[in-house]
């Protein structure tokens, strides 16, 4: 496991120059890797109740959000300049519904799984593939609760390739 306080590697989307470059993947070994991420976005209970129930005025909100967030997986080098294109094999969309405590608004969790056998890493699909699950849950729903907010994306594990297997620290 990888620790990232350890990473003293230099930055490797820059050139000895310092000028922003495509790193070069041509004799990277093909191996399985995938990547995990993870966000929420919070919410009025009535906002999650309307959600749960299916009464959203523009339908079925996670099931559009779990296909916007597929096809983003699949534009992230489109999307992300210095990314390469990539052979998505898998991207999956998992949803939690976390329930209001003393302290916290309701939320729906949202984890984005991304898969590929290739010479790249599937980090950027997978982060890409979050931010815009929860981008469309908030599109579907603004029209009753404008303040949602879209908390705590980051890369939950990673594994495969050269710098091996990630996973974040236990939140507190």
């Amino acid at each position: 496991m990888s620790n990232p306080s350890d990473n003293s590697s230099a930055l490797t989307h820059f050139d000895t120059k310092g000028d922003a470059h495509m790193v070069n993947i041509a004799g990277k070994a093909l191996t399985h890797r995938k990547a995990v991420a993870g966000g929420r976005i919070q919410m009025q209970q009535h906002t999650l109740d309307l959600i749960q129930n299916a009464q959203a005025a523009k339908g079925d909100v996670l099931g559009v959000a779990r296909v916007a967030g597929i096809m983003a997986a699949k534009k992230t080098s489109d999307l992300i300049p210095l990314c390469h294109p990539i052979m998505l094999t898998r991207v999956a969309i998992e949803f939690e519904v976390i329930h209001a405590t003393a302290t916290t608004l309701p939320a729906i969790q949202c984890l984005a799984i991304a898969e590929t056998t290739g010479g790249t890493g599937v980090e950027m699909e997978a982060l890409t593939a979050v931010q815009v699950t929860l981008l469309t849950i908030y599109d579907m729903c603004k029209a009753v609760d404008k303040g949602m907010v879209m908390t705590d994306v980051k890369l939950l594990e990673k594994h495969g390739g050269k710098s091996g297997t990630y996973l974040a620290p236990p939140s507190a």
